[in-house]
C-alpha cells in the first residue's frame, strides 16, 4: 500500500479546517474588556491599559500579548455591545459577586420596598459590565441594616425625588442627616452645615452632587 511506512509518522488531520483570519489591534479597558467588531471580549484584568493583538476567525476571537495568546472566545453574532466574560479574567472583588447576579439583587430589594428596588436597577445598568454594579449594590442593600428597611425605602423614594439618577452617596446623606424622616411635600431646607445645627441639605445640593 503506497505510503504504508510513513503512516506511522503522519499527524493526523486538524480538528476544524484552515479559516482566514484578521488581525486587530485593541486596548484592554478598565473593566478588562476589549471591544472588536461590536463585541466585546474579557481579558485577564492585569492587562489593563495594555495594547493587545487579536485574531478574529468566523468562530474565535483569540487575544495575544507579546506574542503569547491569553485570552480565548467564541465569536459573538447579532446584537452589537454584547459581552462575553469569563470569571477568571476578574479582579478579586468582582469574583467574589459571581455568585450574585441582577435578578438576585432586584429580589432583595423588591422586599424593601419599590423605590429602593428602583435604584437597584439604576445602579445595576449604570457600568458595562454588570458585576461592576454589585458592590454599591450590596452597599446600599446593607444600609437597611444599620437604618431600617423602612428608612431605606423613604431614603430611596427621597433620593428619586431630586434627581433620576441617584448615587449612594445621595442616600447616604439622606440618612445620615435624617431627610428620609421629612415628609415628601416638605422641601429640605437649603442650609450649609454648621456646628451644632442639624445636617439638611436641599434640592439644589444635591443636584450638585449628582453633576459632580
Amino acid at each position: 500500500m503506497v505510503f504504508e511506512e510513513e503512516r506511522l509518522f503522519l499527524l493526523p488531520l486538524p480538528e476544524h479546517p484552515y479559516e482566514l483570519a484578521a488581525w486587530k489591534l485593541a486596548t484592554v479597558q478598565f473593566n478588562y474588556h476589549i471591544t472588536v467588531e461590536g463585541g466585546n471580549y474579557s481579558v485577564p484584568y492585569e492587562y489593563i491599559k495594555q495594547k493587545v493583538n487579536v485574531r478574529l476567525t468566523k468562530r474565535l476571537v483569540e487575544v495575544f500579548f507579546s506574542e503569547n495568546r491569553i485570552a480565548s472566545h467564541p465569536r459573538l453574532y447579532g446584537r452589537p455591545g454584547q459581552y462575553r466574560t469569563y470569571e477568571e479574567h476578574m479582579p478579586k472583588e468582582h469574583r467574589d459577586y459571581v455568585a450574585w447576579n441582577g435578578e438576585r439583587f432586584l429580589h432583595w430589594a423588591g422586599k424593601i420596598g419599590e423605590h429602593t428596588k428602583t435604584v437597584v436597577q439604576l445602579f445595576l445598568s449604570r457600568n458595562q459590565v454588570e458585576q461592576q454594579g454589585y458592590k454599591t449594590c450590596i452597599a446600599l442593600l446593607k444600609l437597611s441594616d444599620t437604618y431600617s428597611a423602612a428608612r431605606l425605602e423613604q431614603a430611596c423614594k427621597r433620593a428619586l425625588s431630586f434627581t433620576e439618577r441617584p448615587s449612594l452617596k445621595t442616600i447616604q446623606i439622606i440618612l445620615k442627616s435624617g431627610q428620609d424622616n421629612l415628609s415628601q411635600d416638605e422641601p429640605a431646607p437649603n442650609l450649609p452645615e454648621t456646628s451644632g445645627s442639624r445636617f439638611t441639605r436641599g434640592r439644589d445640593y444635591f443636584k450638585r452632587k449628582e453633576e459632580d
